[in-house]
């Protein structure tokens, strides 16, 4: 990093509808016996609650990595117990355990990588706890997960990586946004990016309690993009925030990764822990093979809400917003993420298109400002939606002491880049296609779904309809 990064009044300085099985099919499946056991009541650590906690919970609830506890073993979970009841159980509400927060009661429900418990396990856990949070016998115990070194990541050994300059801010100081510079790529040849996974490394870990991942980073966010060695060509790319999990973009449009380019690191945004901390990113990007061409427009929903007409009001709860944007082109949506700061609760995502105006729910998600997540969509699930169709965000704000993510309930809030501040954006991966794409497409859902002409499904408004070359080309459901 150069000394030309700017000081901060010392705190800030430069260092480094149809087929069941596709609602279903991504939602985590029921560990056996859970279910049984929540309504017997005969639910044992050993049998029931460690299988939930290897799929669901150690891969951060071990030592060194992101959580403040372990739940490796018995010993290790049982003084936990009444917490993991309590916050299983808020299921979407912001502090839910395991930090997925789509409902499971309307919308798409088919998702990658989907960690979630259902109804069944979070009854197990719950009874567990009722029941004493018993052992049970040593001989139901499944064996112990290896896991990988501790700065493992989510998309495994990543085939490049950058990383950021350090910064340092001190404990207690403002919030600092602004740019820190530009990281060259160093490829000698055009390589396309498949996927991209961000992380922020800190020396606060081992030194700091927070019960929160946003009170262990200090990173609220990281935008950036890839400028082109001639300067004038930009690639976007998502940006890191606090609980970021990876982004794996459509395989037939994967990111450009020129030759001579370098990531343009301009919009950083920084908050203050109860430590003095040390910090940088590092963005690990999978590579599609050499040779490897895209074959579709893939690009980022961009910034769609309503944040230039927030106008949050103090110690009010269930605040609604909307926004509306109209889609030029035939658009797959990849994945749906909502964006919003301290006080945003909830986000939905609907579409309508027709003559009838049609109206269908794609997507109910809760908010936690602590853990900013990306929800891949299934292939066979993402919404497939002609141009012309009209996409409403509606956000929800609760900014009382109900809130433990508002600092303070009394103040107004509007649009604005601080944390205290607000925002309601989708920033969501998107691909566009063509209209030969977009009945292919079509075709290829309708073929791995059995639907019949008339059929749909949730997200796919048209899949059912007839094809243009079609004798009876005019049964189309508009």
């Amino acid at each position: 990093m150069t000394g030309s990064y700017p000081r901060i009044a010392a705190f800030l300085r430069p260092a480094a509808a149809l087929p069941a099985a596709l609602l279903t099919a991504a939602v985590a499946t029921t560990i056996p016996g859970a279910a049984a056991a929540a309504q017997d009541g005969q639910v044992t650590f050993t049998k029931d609650i460690a299988p939930i906690l290897q799929r669901s919970c150690q891969q951060c609830h071990r030592p060194g990595s992101i959580a403040p506890m372990s739940l490796l073993t018995y010993e290790e979970a049982r003084p936990w117990a009444r917490s993991m009841k309590y916050r299983t159980g808020l299921r979407t509400a912001p502090g839910a355990m395991p930090p997925w927060f789509v409902e499971k009661d309307i919308g798409i429900q088919a998702y990658k990588n989907d960690p979630s418990l259902n109804d069944e396990e979070i009854a197990a856990i719950a009874a567990w706890v009722d029941g004493g949070a018993p052992r049970g016998d040593p001989a139901d115990m499944p064996p112990a997960l290896t896991f990988s070194a501790e700065d493992e990541w989510e998309l495994g050994e990543p085939d490049l990586i950058l990383t950021t300059p350090s910064v340092e801010i001190a404990a207690g100081a403002p919030d600092w946004w602004g740019p820190i510079g530009d990281v060259p790529v160093g490829l000698a040849e055009d390589r396309y990016v498949a996927a991209v996974e961000m992380r922020e490394v800190n020396d606060l870990q081992g030194r700091i309690g927070g019960q929160t991942v946003g009170g262990r980073f200090v990173f609220h966010h990281l935008c950036w993009g890839m400028v082109a060695a001639d300067g004038a060509t930009r690639t976007r790319y998502p940006c890191h925030e606090v609980g970021r999990n990876a982004d794996i973009f459509d395989p037939d449009g994967g990111r450009l990764l020129s030759a001579g380019s370098q990531a343009e690191l301009y919009s950083i945004h920084l908050h203050a822990s109860s430590e003095d901390a040390r910090a940088h990113v590092e963005i690990g990007f999978k590579l599609h093979p050499k040779g490897y061409v895209p074959t579709k427009a893939a690009g980022q929903m961009g910034l769609f809400g309503n944040s230039m007409g927030l106008d949050i009001r103090p110690l009010v709860d269930n605040q609604k917003f909307e926004a509306f944007t109209v889609l030029q082109e035939h658009t797959r949506i990849v994945s749906y993420e909502p964006h919003m700061h301290a006080a945003g609760v909830r986000m939905c995502l609907d579409a309508i298109w027709g003559q009838t105006t049609r109206i269908e729910t794609l997507s109910c998600v809760g908010y936690d400002h602590s853990w900013v997540r990306t929800y891949n969509f299934a292939d066979d699930a993402a919404p497939l939606l002609p141009k012309g169709t009209i996409l409403r965000l509606t956000g929800y704000f609760n900014n009382t002491p109900t809130n433990p993510n508002v600092a303070d309930p009394r103040n107004w809030s509007g649009l604005g880049h601080r944390s205290i501040d607000n925002m309601m954006n989708h920033l969501g991966e998107v691909v566009h296609l063509t209209e030969e794409q977009f009945q292919r497409e079509m075709a290829e859902r309708r073929a791995v779904l059995g639907l019949r002409r008339g059929q749909t499904v949730i997200g796919c408004p048209l899949c059912g309809a007839a094809l243009a070359t079609d004798a009876d080309s005019g049964d189309d459901l508009q």
